[in-house]
């Protein structure tokens, strides 16, 4: 908002004086509040801080002792600092002891060898600090109306951070008070060189005010947070010393962040939409960028040099139907794998989807996987106890390249896992099998086509005549043609069940006992449920 020393020297009004810096030039970057004639030599106590001190240098004495108190007093005032005029006192050069003194305390001392109208000087330079005052608010009253209208309208903090960058021109992030990066702009930056190394250069930067600037990381800091309840640093990325219109930025953004958390209390928090974010992106990218790298590395969760499992995790319904779980059951089943993950001392991207939660299990190359995961799962059930589900895994991986694979895995796997109705505290490809070769296949129209061909006619009966010839299939195959446990599972009679598997030999045209044919129905079934459960489950259908 104020010139410097070296701007204000460099005005029409000033030049034609021909100024000339003597002495204190490590403080031209100063900033001058105010330009204040004075020839007197007791001022000192009559300035604020900040003035830039015109003078003839008429009443100034000739001692030195003297002229080295009369800059020793300026420069601990705070001025910012000193011209001479060298027409009426002195006319050559400032005596030794004046530019002695101005060297030792760093204040900028000027010579104008030609006589200069101060007050030409003063009107230019307070009329420029003026107008300068004047832009700054109105600088800050669209800030605040930009911010304003932001909160109102429940912003997403990619939208205020959009605002800061703008504003600013600066790079900015939000984080955590651990130091995760929530959201970041990198306006117009290489985002990977913003976000590289972030946890570590975050913790080193410690202010002891909630609005600050870190002259060592050259970061400007807010901390976020409302009532009381910080949750996250704001942060500007500076060079230089920012302007005070950057702190009203940052401070703006801060405070719509907090509103829009709390509106927003009843959503995912910033947390798990960033680790969603990352975790789409590594399912979409064949080749991760360096970019979504540094962004896994930022939210603490590495993925060079670990050994990388998928998880999916599933809440189960009353007969082992996958269930189209509301945001809070989905929040609490995240909750619970995060803490699990905490327990067990593994870095993991963990985040809601449609059906549960997914999750990237990050390891050391020393680890144990099957150690860590099985004290992971054994965590997640226990504290869901009141609502079981499945978890499973993918397989483990070493390359980032690969988690796109993992993670799919870990959700064919549970998927499979919900149909065939085992306990098992974690679930894997090898025990899955034949459930786990058809959600492979799942998506393959020649297999819909199989099961359709298979089942097609005993479908259609049941739809016309309102039999449960499908059913009572289902428990033949499930008891592997055991006639007898099937009446018993089917809770019929022996008599009607059996008469019951003669109705579907005929409409099928089958023999139920030759092996073949069992096997080839009850792989149809178990293709007809699939397509059942992912027609049933989809984004849309969740929906409504």
């Amino acid at each position: 908002m104020y010139p410097t020393v070296a701007e204000v020297l460099a005005l029409p009004v000033l030049r034609q004086g021909r100024p000339h810096v003597v002495a204190g030039t490590a403080g031209l970057d100063a900033p001058v509040r105010w330009a204040h004639v004075a020839e007197v030599a007791d001022i000192a106590h009559l300035l604020r801080g900040g003035e830039l001190v015109l003078t003839t240098g008429v009443a100034l004495p000739d001692d030195g002792p003297s002229l080295a108190r009369y800059v020793a007093d300026l420069a601990g005032v705070g001025a910012a600092g000193l011209v001479i005029e060298l027409v009426r006192h002195w006319s050559d050069k400032l005596p030794a002891a004046l530019v002695e003194a101005a060297e030792k305390h760093g204040l900028p001392l000027v010579t104008l060898s030609r006589e200069t109208r101060y007050v030409s000087v003063t009107e230019a330079v307070n009329g420029q600090i003026v107008d300068a005052q004047v832009a700054e608010l109105r600088a800050a009253e669209r800030v605040h109306e930009t911010f304003t209208a932001l909160t109102v309208a429940g912003a997403e903090p990619g939208v205020v951070l959009g605002e800061v960058a703008r504003l600013t021109e600066q790079p900015v992030v939000l984080e955590t008070l651990s130091h995760e990066v929530l959201a970041y702009d990198a306006a117009g930056t290489d985002p990977a060189e913003l976000l590289t190394g972030w946890p570590s250069r975050s913790r080193v930067v410690q202010l002891g005010e909630r609005t600050g600037y870190h002259p060592g990381s050259g970061w400007l800091v807010t901390v976020v947070g409302a009532r009381g309840h910080d949750w996250g640093r704001l942060v500007v990325v500076c060079t230089d010393q920012p302007p005070h219109r950057h702190r009203v930025v940052a401070e703006r953004a801060a405070s719509a962040l907090a509103v829009h958390r709390l509106v927003a209390k009843d959503s995912d928090g910033l947390e798990r939409q960033a680790h969603r974010a990352v975790l789409n992106e590594l399912l979409a990218s064949p080749a991760p960028s360096a970019e979504l790298l540094a962004r896994a590395s930022a939210l603490a969760v590495p993925l060079t040099g670990r050994q990388l499992v998928g998880l999916a995790v599933r809440p189960r319904l009353a007969g082992n139907r996958p269930a189209l779980s509301t945001p809070p059951v989905l929040r609490e089943l995240a909750e619970a794998t995060v803490l699990a993950a905490r327990r067990a001392k593994v870095s993991a991207l963990v985040a809601t989807d449609e059906l549960g939660v997914r999750a990237l299990i990050a390891l050391s190359p020393e680890a144990n996987a099957d150690t860590v995961l099985h004290r992971l799962a054994t965590d997640v059930h226990e504290a869901r106890s009141s609502a079981p589900g499945v978890l499973a895994v993918g397989t483990t991986v070493f390359s980032p390249a690969e988690a796109g694979r993992t993670l799919r895995e870990a959700g064919q796997v549970a998927a499979a896992a919900l149909g065939a109705g085992t306990d098992r505290v974690l679930h894997r490809l090898s025990d899955v099998r034949l459930r786990g070769l058809l959600h492979l296949l799942s998506g393959d129209e020649r297999v819909t086509a199989f099961a359709q061909r298979e089942l097609g006619p005993l479908l259609q009966r049941d739809a016309a005549t309102g039999s449960r010839l499908v059913q009572a299939l289902r428990h033949y195959c499930e008891q592997g043609g055991n006639k007898s446990a099937a009446a018993a599972a089917a809770h019929t009679s022996r008599t009607a069940y059996y008469q019951q598997l003669a109705r579907i030999e005929q409409v099928l045209g089958v023999r139920l006992e030759d092996p073949e044919s069992m096997l080839s129905l009850y792989v149809a079934l178990l293709a007809a449920d699939l397509t059942r459960s992912s027609e049933e489950d989809s984004p849309g259908r969740g929906a409504q």
